[in-house]
């Protein structure tokens, strides 16, 4: 278990369509540790298999004081046409953000640690970590459904503005 290093934006295995989870083994809490570990070394607020080169679908958020959200073979089931637009990033592509228009509710079927299947309804901030994971998992960055990209003034500007 530790720190592993994230691939750069250019990497194939951000735009591929990454492999489901079939074993739930020693293996795979290994990979959630080491997720874990870099999670938490990058200070970011979700982060993927594919980030640090591992063709598995499997990410985790951090849900701060409710601990880690564990998604292994995430499938969205429904979502709102209710829409939320918010700034978005991602740690493999450092110092870029955009705008990018997600539902505002959703509900997803996912495994656990140990294979049982789990539904989530998930609402604002919270839904649009794990549609943006998901997409990651399907390999869409979220530049490509972006509404724009914002400069270095913009994003200073928007936090500002918060």
């Amino acid at each position: 278990m530790t720190r592993k290093k994230l691939v750069k934006s250019s990497h194939p295995i951000l735009k591929k369509e990454i492999a489901p989870v079939t074993e739930f083994d020693e293996n795979l809490s290994l990979l959630l540790k080491d997720l874990e570990d870099t999670l938490y070394a990058e200070e970011a607020a979700a982060i993927c298999a594919p980030q640090i080169n591992v063709n598995q679908r499997v990410a985790l958020i951090d849900m701060e004081m409710d601990g880690l959200l564990q998604l292994i073979n995430p499938v969205v089931q429904s979502q709102s046409d209710e829409m939320i637009t918010d700034l978005e990033g991602s740690i493999t592509l450092p110092n870029t953000f955009g705008e990018v228009n997600r539902s505002k509710m959703i509900v997803i079927q996912s495994s656990d640690v140990n294979g049982n299947q789990v539904e989530l309804t998930a609402y604002d901030d919270v839904a649009r970590m794990i549609l943006h994971m998901i997409d990651h998992l399907n390999g869409i960055l979220f530049t490509e459904k972006a509404n724009r990209l914002l400069n270095e003034d913009e994003v200073e500007a928007y936090f500002e503005n918060e």
